[in-house]
């Protein structure tokens, strides 16, 4: 059973809805008490607290509950009679869970706020746990001891031809021939690549992510709009708001608008970037990139121990960064490698693939490191389906 301590004026504004919910409700009037209570009794789940309170405010009893060594953390949840700008702002500056405004929300909606505050509180800290007891990760020895012989042997068989593309790729534009990008694997490093685009292509990726990036699902218009509607404020009289007003720049909407085309343009942005028919690519980038050429000086990352020839593809920093999920980052339980489940599988057919297709073989061959299921044999195989997937029909 879940329990909840209320601080403040108004225990009977939510002892009804916590009774519906089965909820274990506490009530205390001012911060003293709130602090007593929490040393005393571990087991409160969250808090509920009203911004005025007798001799202080509730951001400053958040303060006090945080430096007390006797008090567990637990999701914080501040209530206000009216909504003022520099509260909210320094609500969540402080790192309070959330924040409403009773004149205008339902004590039943924050009663259900803080049981869905609560299951994440408790997911988050059987995560941790898992992390804490688990294994320093190790790289297989027999398939470190097939990168070092398989990198080398490849490495000696194609310098003649590597030597020939380099110069071709000078020849064709100014710039160094090779490309150094930070990546993200199990770990950050430097990521060695043929150059196969024109130099100041990076300047470009901005706004070809937008109108060319083949994971997303439409354009992505990054702007809200204020003119828009607001589904719930169009139900209410003249005057009325379902949500505090934010005031950005000459502009004003409703939280939840502006909260829920957020969210709308979010979803329709992809967290993967991939350019299909890339208009940065040279002609002689165009070429090593359907052979993979441009692939090979990624040999001597798995030399060095950065990369696998068999693993997840390293990712940029910046999208990178955005897998926090579970279930994307996920992928990073594996080594970073040349080739994997993701090329043979969809980029032998032309780079035609969904984010969610790409997530899933991710995850797929994570779980063979996550489950203690590694299998030699299982990366030879890879790699000879890999080769039928090296000639592809665009350039992504």
């Amino acid at each position: 059973m879940m329990t909840l301590l209320y601080i403040g004026r108004e225990p009977n504004l939510y002892a009804h809805f916590a009774k519906d919910k089965e909820i274990a409700f506490l009530a205390v009037r001012n911060g003293i008490e709130a602090i007593t209570m929490l040393k005393q009794n571990h087991r409160i789940d969250v808090v509920i607290c009203e911004y005025q309170l007798p001799g202080n405010t509730g951001l400053f009893l958040f303060d006090k509950i945080n430096e007390e060594p006797r008090c567990n953390k637990r999701p914080f949840v501040l209530v206000s009679e009216g909504f003022s700008t520099d509260i909210y702002r320094r609500a969540f500056q402080k790192g309070i869970n959330d924040y409403f405004v009773s004149s205008s929300t339902d004590a039943s909606q924050i009663i259900e706020r803080c049981i869905s505050l609560q299951r994440n509180f408790k997911r988050n800290a059987v995560e941790a746990d898992k992390i804490k007891e688990s294994k320093p990760y190790k790289l297989p020895v027999s398939k470190r001891i097939f990168d070092i012989v398989f990198a080398s042997m490849i490495l000696l068989l194609v310098s003649p031809f590597l030597l020939i593309v380099m110069l071709a790729i000078r020849i064709e534009s100014k710039g160094k021939v090779y490309y150094i990008a930070r990546r993200v694997g199990r770990n950050a490093f430097d990521f060695y690549k043929l150059r196969s685009m024109r130099t100041g292509s990076d300047e470009l990726l901005n706004k070809l992510a937008k109108d060319k990036n083949q994971y997303n699902k439409e354009k992505v218009d990054s702007e809200i709009d204020f003119n828009l509607e607001c589904p719930k404020c169009s139900v209410l009289e003249v005057g009325e708001s379902c949500s505090p007003h934010l005031h950005i720049g000459e502009n004003t909407i409703c939280d939840y608008s502006y909260n829920y085309q957020k969210n709308e343009i979010n979803n329709n942005t992809s967290t993967f970037i991939k350019i299909k028919d890339d208009p940065r690519i040279t002609k002689i980038g165009k070429f090593i990139r359907n052979t993979s050429f441009d692939e090979l000086p990624q040999l001597i990352n798995v030399l060095k121990g950065d990369m696998s020839i068999v693993g997840n593809r390293p990712l940029p920093v910046y999208e990178a960064e955005l897998l926090t999920k579970d279930k994307i980052a996920k992928r990073f339980l594996a080594p970073a490698g040349i080739t994997g489940l993701w090329q043979v599988e969809l980029r032998g057919k032309g780079g035609e693939m969904s984010e969610s297709e790409r997530i899933e073989l991710d995850n797929e061959y994570a779980s063979h490191f996550a489950e203690g299921k590694y299998s030699f044999w299982y990366d030879i195989k890879l790699i000879l389906r890999t080769i039928p997937a090296l000639l592809q029909k665009s350039s992504v």
